[in-house]
């Protein structure tokens, strides 16, 4: 297992890491072979949301007590929890969600701890303040945020004392569109329109780590294009690859996304330990530029 730095720190982890939003559907024991695996695959960042799980006997946040359960069970230690809220960014609901977090783990302090959805109601000065609380008091030691464009990243940063270090975003071969526009510069075709104000560059240009979600996904949670017939032309791509390189397609995928010189860390959200094991060996998988192209195009894109 690679590892990647994260920001411009030296702070460093696997370059693959877990997200557990659907742990709270497993029993314990699964939640501990799924920890298993990843402990064995190499990952030692774990990522998690307070609303991630609604067990209607927990309630909300089941993934974290599950995980928080599997953990001890277990004997093995994360050595960066990677816990994110979403959409109330006032100080009293940022510091309650952090002690909610550390309760249900069952653990002293968060490595990272993101702000999940860009809030429209923010007041960054009351962040800011939420944020020194919660790092003086040891809780949390490294800040970011999740879906951030580049001004609302640079309005949060103007008002916290803290270097923002993650931002959170969707990308994989199924979802390409951060570096579609820069292909097509000076072109007015579908593929030259700017979402997100050049995100990408301003993340390598600020130091700030991308977290890849959903990198099986195409478009915004439609579905897996791995094995999925509506992709032929990529999946001959992957198998082919698969093949050559000894590993799975999930590898290959995943082998894509680390290949791009961003530095990127991948979320693998699955909680079969199969699955996580064939995924997370994409870590050791360098692709040539040309295959990583073939795989861009098989995908779908063109090059102007």
């Amino acid at each position: 297992m690679q590892t990647v730095k994260i920001g411009n720190t030296n702070w460093q982890t696997s370059n693959i890491a877990l997200g557990i939003m659907r742990m709270g559907t497993l029993s314990v024991p699964q939640s501990v072979a799924a920890l298993q695996a990843a402990h064995e695959a190499g990952i030692n960042l774990i990522d998690s949301a307070d609303i991630y799980g609604n067990d209607p006997k927990l309630g909300r946040g089941s993934s974290e007590i599950h995980f928080g359960q599997a953990l001890k069970q277990s004997g093995l230690y994360a050595n960066a929890v990677n816990q994110i809220t979403r959409y109330d960014s006032s100080k009293e609901h940022l510091i309650a969600a952090v002690d909610g977090i550390l309760r249900r783990i069952g653990i002293d302090y968060l490595d990272s701890f993101l702000i999940h959805r860009p809030d429209p109601l923010m007041e960054p000065e009351e962040v800011a303040a939420a944020f020194d609380e919660l790092q003086a008091s040891g809780k949390v030691r490294h800040f970011g945020v999740s879906n951030f464009n580049p001004q609302q990243l640079e309005l949060l940063q103007s008002a916290v004392s803290q270097r923002l270090l993650v931002d959170q975003l969707q990308f994989g071969l199924g979802h390409t569109g951060m570096i579609d526009f820069g292909l097509h510069t000076n072109m007015t075709d579908n593929g030259s329109v700017d979402h997100d104000g050049g995100l990408l560059e301003y993340c390598r240009l600020h130091q700030l780590t991308i977290q890849t979600w959903s990198p099986f996904q195409y478009g915004t949670f439609a579905g897996t294009f791995i094995g999925n017939p509506q992709f032929p032309e990529l999946n001959r791509e992957l198998a082919k690859l698969a093949e050559k390189y000894q590993v799975s397609k999930n590898a290959i995928a995943v082998a894509w996304i680390l290949r791009h010189p961003a530095h990127m860390q991948v979320l693998i959200g699955t909680m079969t330990p199969a699955h996580i094991l064939d995924s997370a060996a994409g870590s050791d998988v360098t692709l040539t530029k040309q295959e990583w192209y073939e795989l861009y195009l098989a995908a779908g894109n063109e090059l102007p």
